[in-house]
């Protein structure tokens, strides 16, 4: 697993992991209230991804 997904994911105390929702960038100017609305927030992390991360982290 490369460096740069593992400083995408935030893992929290309780071993969950977040990440940014996509399209949060200079493209917002062409989407509705409602389209931006979907992208505020964080998302939720896979598990199996999350074990990777710590032990990737823990290498570093």
């Amino acid at each position: 697993m490369k460096k740069s997904v593992t400083t995408r994911i935030k893992i929290t105390k309780n071993q969950k992991g977040l990440r940014r929702n996509m399209a949060q960038c200079h493209f917002r100017a062409k989407k509705s209230s409602l389209q931006l609305q979907r992208t505020a927030g964080k998302k939720s992390v896979p598990a199996t991804l999350i074990k990777r991360v710590i032990k990737k982290q823990g290498e570093l």
